[in-house]
Parts: structure tokens; sequence; C-alpha cells
């Protein structure tokens, strides 16, 4: 049923010296999938917008909590997955709608904020396994803020 793999990549941005969340989609950086959607469909600004989540900047609680779309209500009903390529959540995110049940975890509904109009409806789902979502997941236990 579920036809996707997800990875947590945590890295040490060069330039503000920070812990990086990155979301990878079938060995996919989750950056690059929806750099290369929004690019192919013409939106303006594409490319080179968006990059991982910051926990130090952003508190989005303890992170198994946010990826399973219980962290917070701040940016609306949707869950932030991406921030702008800056650092900042606020500035340029990437929100999908999280739904977990005992099997799946599904990413679906991505909207960008900032431009209402967009459509994303060709963007996902992703349909993950639950067990491989929340082992992937233990790969940000050190980084709990």
């Amino acid at each position: 049923m579920a036809s996707n793999e997800i990875q947590f990549d945590c890295q040490i941005r060069d330039d503000r010296e920070v812990l990086e969340v990155v979301p990878r989609i079938n060995g996919t950086p989750l950056t690059e999938l929806i750099d290369r959607f929004e690019t192919d469909a013409g939106m303006q600004p594409a490319g080179d917008a968006y990059g991982g989540l910051i926990p130090q900047i952003f508190r989005f609680g303890p992170m198994g909590d946010h990826f399973h779309g219980r962290s917070t209500d701040a940016l609306g009903p949707n869950t932030p997955v991406l921030g702008c390529e800056c650092g900042e959540v606020g500035c340029w995110p990437l929100m999908a709608r999280i739904t977990v049940t005992a099997d799946l975890v599904i990413w679906d509904c991505f909207e960008q904020p900032h431009r209402t109009t967009r459509d994303y409806t060709e963007f996902g789902p992703f349909k993950f396994d639950r067990r491989q979502y929340d082992a992937a997941l233990q790969a940000l236990t050190p980084y709990e803020l």
C-alpha cells in the first residue's frame, strides 16, 4: 500500500552553524523534488527557494510530534515540511497535511501559503509505511529541542 520511503537528513548548515533537517523521499531531498515540480510548472519564483527545517530557530517541539502533524497550528492546519532557503520557516515554507494511521503516514495537500493561487495537486501524495516512517524519525531523536 505504501509506495514511498522517507529519511530525514540532519546536517549542520555552513552559513549559520545550526542543524538543518531535510526530508528525503525515495532517496531524493524534498528540496530538489519541490524545486523540480515548481520549475516544471512554470511557477515564479522557483528553484533554490526552499531549505530544511532548523529546529533551533523555530521551536517545533518534539520532532516526532511535528512530523506526525501534531506540532503547531501557528502557521495554519498544515505542517511545515520545509522552510525558506534562508532558514526561516515563516519566510517561504512548504506546508503539507500529514495524516497518520496505524499502517500509513500520508503527506498531501501541499501548499505555499504566500502564493495561495499555486496548484500543488499534482505534487504527491507521498505514502509511507508507518513502521519505516517512525524508524526514520529516530534519526531526529538526538536533536530534540
